[in-house]
């Protein structure tokens, strides 16, 4: 088909025919697996559905007689800015490391109180306030529709009353950084409501600002949250906020009504929404929120309704459209809800595409330059307390987020995570100072708007390598992208900083231990995991197998990087000696790769966390042709782990199997993942919600897909049989390669391979595989052999 419609438009088959390629099967009838679709409103916010510009994040309910959006706003949080780093923590990490290699492991774990940041408990993410819309004598409706565009981030609710047929837009514009609101009818004069506003956070205030206006301010205050929660609690008052609305109605009339506006027989109406935090940087919030608020809604106000949806829509679908995936032929049109539900019984490969381009969205709309990194929660979180504070868990959760980034091709959402980074470096130099007397940065398993870096919550969090991971990732995003500048400017610093605080603070285990002489990680963990030892669970270890993965990964990369870049010759050669003295990873008595430095037993067999299988997935340590041993041990872990607990957990077993090449496997995690673990309105499902397994199972879906590395790009290493036909473009591979591909029953029958610079790849199909020679401008098409045509 991309070759096919290379020749029906007369171009190359790079992404001008990918674009083309997309647009045609949106207009052959493909466009419903692009729409969430219900027919009733959402009964809790589980259902709602979902906007957001990267700050500004909104949850659409769709009532037809009382309309409830709940807003949120990215830097809006508990606490203040704050250093968590414990002062006094190094005079006791001599002591914690020898009773760990002693085996005094609940000894250690004692000990290790008195290295757990100041508080021990991080700041929550907050919810901003509501929007609610009143319609008198709209309790009665039929022909209710609500749904979700996702290709123009565009939220819809049409129904009938009295014979007059109502329709709302709603849309969270980046552009003009406000939230708008569209109100029209059929008939004229038939526009009468009453909107409002209300925060949950206490002392928030509430005011009409002139004849069409609304004003709303507050300060989070002072709050005592139960240590049951695992959130901080802070006792002076925090960041400001505030939110601005405005009503212009199009014939009709619009008063005040105490706190809020009436509007009465307008034609239409269109609200603008805006909200602003006192937030400057993580270590100011001096910032004038009510200026900025007002600001952005006055600067939106100078544009028509028309004018503001297509700015919106141009740069939502410049993002999106980038990618197209279709599996399977055109569906009819169906309630989400109850494709969930028939998912069980019936195969459905448009909800797996669906799925996928559900998270794309989600990514864009909870990620832009400029704003925070997508959090436990994206953007949307409507209570106090949330779940894990809805923080950046950095074992696992905040990297999964970005899995899809890269083959998505929406490296532009990345940008938060990489200025994150940057300042956590700061802080995080702090902490490995204060705790390790080291150079460099570290993170442990937490952090939250205030760029905590400590250990905290309890012994689990004195794992040392989550600055190693990050730092993983974004020699990732260099080789995806070959973006020779941001490796210089913004990747080999952390990763060069993050080597040191690892050379600095790897001791050698002692006389009597296993490994005796190698260098190793002390104190760690294998993330939130326990093993037993005399029968009672144990946390903290020396040298658990994720660390060691990581490490080895980070000295490899810092040491291409430096040769890349032509610096630190010096460096390279300190990295190649530390990694001699690493220690070897370790097949257990199970067959299976083992998590610690002893094969102990586990005491949750069928756990959360896979940490111990990094370098099979996300990293690439673990490999069936180049470590067959390692990848078959690899394989026994999952078996006998299981496929997954948690919606995350089963996100990145899909990956995991995915790429062990075993695309029944995986489809059957995809399955459960979507069928149990995934709410109405397709947000995955912990439970509660977190919104990282929407984009691990993206990823997951995509690695099913295509897989590269060392040169190399696999085409359907992990297809299931339920997905007889496809067709995919714009999907990113390492090498800086864009490709397109299709299948028919079964087969590869197409593939189209662009690069915007020389180079050079091997193309694998099952047992065939050819070398191509990319020139920028100059794509390559190949048939379902391989043969170039």
């Amino acid at each position: 088909m991309i070759a096919r419609f290379a020749k029906l438009f007369g171009l190359t088959a790079g992404p001008v025919i990918l674009g083309a390629l997309a647009s045609n099967a949106t207009a052959t009838g493909a466009e419903a697996d692009l729409a969430l679709s219900y027919s009733t409103a959402a009964a809790k916010w589980s259902e709602a559905l979902p906007l957001g510009n990267g700050r500004l994040g909104a949850m659409v309910f769709g009532g037809t007689e009382s309309e409830r959006i709940q807003i949120n706003e990215s830097t809006l949080w508990g606490g203040t800015p704050h250093d968590y780093s414990p002062p006094e923590a190094a005079k006791s990490l001599t002591e914690l490391r020898q009773r760990i290699f002693a085996g005094d492991i609940r000894g250690a774990e004692k000990l290790g109180e008195r290295l757990m940041g100041q508080p021990k408990l991080l700041a929550p993410y907050q919810p901003c306030c509501d929007l609610r819309i009143h319609f008198p004598g709209h309790a009665v409706a039929t022909d209710y529709h609500r749904g979700l565009q996702l290709d123009e981030a565009v939220s819809t609710v049409s129904y009938r009353v009295d014979g007059v047929s109502f329709h709302r837009e709603v849309f969270a514009s980046h552009p003009d950084q406000v939230l708008v609101i569209r109100l029209t009818a059929d008939q004229p004069g038939k526009q009468t409501f009453s909107i409002g506003m209300d925060s949950p956070q206490p002392g928030a205030r509430v005011h009409v600002a002139g004849v069409n206006a609304i004003h709303l301010s507050g300060q989070i205050q002072p709050r005592r949250n139960p240590l049951s929660s695992w959130v901080g609690s802070w006792d002076a008052p925090g960041m400001k906020f505030a939110a601005d609305l405005l009503v212009q109605a199009e014939g009709g009339t619009v008063h005040s009504a105490g706190e809020q506006l009436e509007v009465v027989g307008a034609d239409a109406v269109t609200v603008l929404f805006s909200n602003a935090t006192a937030f400057k940087s993580y270590t100011d919030i001096g910032g004038d929120a009510n200026g900025e608020a007002i600001r952005r809604l006055r600067l939106a106000s100078g544009h028509s309704y028309e004018q503001l949806r297509r700015r919106h829509v141009d740069d939502f679908q410049e993002l999106f459209s980038r990618v197209h995936l279709q599996l399977g032929g055109a569906v009819r049109p169906k309630d989400t809800h109850e494709r969930l539900q028939d998912f069980n019984t019936t195969n459905d490969p448009g909800l797996a595409a669906l799925y996928y381009q559900f998270a794309r969205y989600l990514l864009i709309a909870s990620s832009r330059p400029g704003g925070q990194p997508a959090n436990l929660q994206g953007i949307w979180n409507a209570d106090l307390l949330p779940a894990w504070g809805s923080k950046w868990t950095t074992n696992i959760n905040l990297q999964m987020n970005y899995w899809p980034a890269e083959t998505g091709n929406l490296w532009d959402t990345e940008g938060p995570l990489w200025s994150m980074i940057g300042e956590l470096r700061v802080t995080g130099a702090e902490t490995a100072r204060t705790l390790y007397n080291s150079r460099g940065w570290v993170l442990h398993h937490n952090t939250d708007l205030w760029r905590a870096t400590a250990p905290v919550d309890g012994p689990w969090g004195l794992w040392p390598v989550g600055g190693v991971w990050l730092s993983n990732q974004m020699w990732d995003h260099y080789e995806f992208s070959q973006d020779r500048e941001f490796l210089r400017r913004q990747a080999y610093p952390a990763m060069r900083e993050a080597a040191r605080f690892v050379l600095d603070t790897l001791v050698p285990a002692p006389a009597g231990t296993p490994f005796a002489g190698k260098l190793v990680t002390n104190p760690s963990v294998s993330p939130e995991n326990q093993y037993l030892l005399n029968g009672a669970r144990a946390h903290l270890t020396y040298a658990p197998s994720m660390d060691i993965e990581l490490i080895s990964e980070l000295f490899d990369n810092c040491q291409r990087a430096s040769e890349t870049l032509g610096v630190d010759a010096d460096l390279r050669s300190e990295l190649q000696r530390a990694q001699r003295l690493l220690p070897p990873l370790q097949i257990g008595k199970h067959g299976a790769l083992q998590e610690w430095i002893e094969d102990y037993d586990e005491a949750e067999p069928d756990h959360r966390h896979t940490s111990h299988l990094y370098a099979l997935y996300p990293g690439s340590g673990i490999d069936l042709e180049r470590t067959p041993q390692l990848a078959a041990a690899a394989r026994k872990t999952l078996e006998l782990r299981g496929d997954g607990s948690t919606g995350w957990s089963k996100a990145w077993r899909i990956a995991l199997w995915a790429r062990l090449r075993d695309g029944e496997h995986a489809y059957g995690i995809l399955r459960s993942l979507i069928l149990s673990s995934t709410l109405p309105n397709l947000f995955d499902v912990g439970p509660p919600f977190q919104i990282d397994g929407n984009f691990g199972g993206a990823a997951g879906i995509a690695e099913m897909l295509l897989q590269s590395g060392h040169g190399e790009i696999v085409l359907l290493p992990a297809l299931p049989r339920a997905w007889k036909e496809g067709v995919v473009a714009g999907l990113r591979a390492r090498g800086g390669a864009t490709v397109g591909f299709e299948w028919h029953n079964g087969r590869l029958t197409s593939v189209s391979i662009h690069s915007d610079a020389k180079g050079r790849f091997r193309i694998r199909y099952e047992a065939e595989s050819t070398a191509v020679d990319i020139q920028p401008g100059r794509d390559v098409v190949l048939d379902g052999s391989l043969r170039v045509r």
